[in-house]
């Protein structure tokens, strides 16, 4: 690590005037993620019981709703403290270090493995209907608890490998300001590294994956709905040919927030992940001057990015959803109204056989004593 004695950290900090448009960054950021998935958690539960939304994709949503809210409210109150204000002090000890450092990561994670949950769970109902039918039953509270599970041994290895480590200038009993980090211990280096690499991967993997899931998606759904078709097509074809329509249309939906969702997490992820990556890449020993201070120019704007994905999630159910737009926004001005979604198609249903009655004479049979079959026509 560069000698505290040797250096004037002073001058690695932001400037007031980015530290105060930071931190209205951030509250804005905040409030708005806050305020998005609240929202959301209230709509999808609503939107499910009217028969609008599947269970299994409602409780995708209230999860990766969740650890957003979970980011938010972890994350940045902290980073604003931290790596905003005095990013050169930690006044938390060291337990604390490793507590926030743990949930921080556990959290991320997760909402990159609510991702990759919802994408298969679409993926098995679009590409392999009987198969996504004969796993029915608890196969998204299995999805669910094994992303969580997951998220938390990625996380896990943090509780060791981070703490409180610095060093203060020589020669002062009291020294004006306290050079102490909540960053990767030195003798956990090894196990830091292969956790900051590891994570990275799955990162990867995940961004890969669903990339792959959405693509086989889309080619199903492109596909002609004919009579001869096997699978999804097939199985669509004996529904009726609106419901066709009408379940086609819910899951190009789905398809879409998910291309969204994956192109928003690789650009606003990635400055994140670079930045990781620059602690694991070089031991803090050997660390350059020009080296940290990329690094500290790099902190703040990589975790703006990194925090705005948290927010865009309800933007994208909004942008990929008519019905989650309106009932969005009818929850914010408090006056959401929905219709189950079963009597309103027995509603159009009836409305649609009236007025085709109408446009035609109706004709009664009615027999009468004599057994004879009398026609009466309706005049209008």
């Amino acid at each position: 690590m560069i000698n505290g004695a040797d250096k004037d950290w002073k001058s690695l900090e932001p400037s007031h005037e980015v530290k105060i448009f930071l931190t209205v960054l951030y509250s804005l950021i905040l409030v708005l993620g806050i305020l998005g998935n609240s929202v959301t958690i209230h709509v999808s539960q609503r939107l499910q019981r009217s028969g609008y939304l599947q269970k299994s994709v409602t409780d995708h949503m209230l999860s990766l709703a969740c650890s957003d809210l979970l980011v938010l409210l972890i994350g940045m109150p902290v980073e604003l403290y931290s790596a905003v204000w005095f990013p050169f002090s930690s006044s938390s000890g060291d337990a604390a270090c490793r507590i926030y450092s743990f949930l921080f990561e556990a959290c991320s994670y997760a909402t990159v493995l609510n991702i990759a949950s919802l994408s298969f769970e679409r993926y098995l109902a679009i590409c392999h209907p009987f198969r996504y039918k004969a796993l029915s039953g608890r196969r998204s509270t299995a999805l669910l608890l094994g992303a969580w599970i997951c998220s938390v041994l990625v996380a896990l290895p943090l509780l060791v490998a981070t703490g409180t480590e610095g060093l203060a200038p020589e020669g002062q009993q009291g020294p004006a300001q306290n050079l102490t980090f909540c960053t990767n211990l030195s003798q956990h280096w090894v196990m830091y590294r292969t956790s900051i690499f590891t994570a990275f991967a799955l990162y990867l993997l995940v961004l890969s994956a669903v990339a792959f899931m959405c693509r086989a998606m889309i080619a199903v759904l492109r596909a002609p709905m004919g009579p001869n078709e096997s699978g999804a097509s097939g199985a669509a074809h004996s529904a009726p040919k609106h419901e066709s329509a009408r379940l086609k249309a819910a899951r190009k939906q789905t398809i879409l927030f998910l291309v969204l969702i994956v192109c928003a997490l690789l650009v606003c992820w990635m400055p994140n992940q670079i930045r990781r990556l620059m602690t694991a890449a070089v031991p803090k020993s050997a660390w350059t001057v020009s080296y940290l201070r990329s690094y500290v120019k790099l902190h703040p704007v990589a975790d703006s990015f990194f925090y705005l994905s948290s927010v865009l999630n309800p933007l994208l159910y909004n942008l990929s959803s008519r019905q989650f737009r309106s009932a969005f926004l009818q929850t914010l001005l408090c006056r959401l109204s929905l219709q189950h979604a079963n009597k309103r198609a027995l509603e159009s249903s009836l409305a649609s056989k009236s007025s085709r009655n109408t446009s035609r004479p109706l004709h009664i049979l009615i027999k009468d004593y004599g057994g004879k079959m009398l026609s009466l026509t309706n005049p209008c």
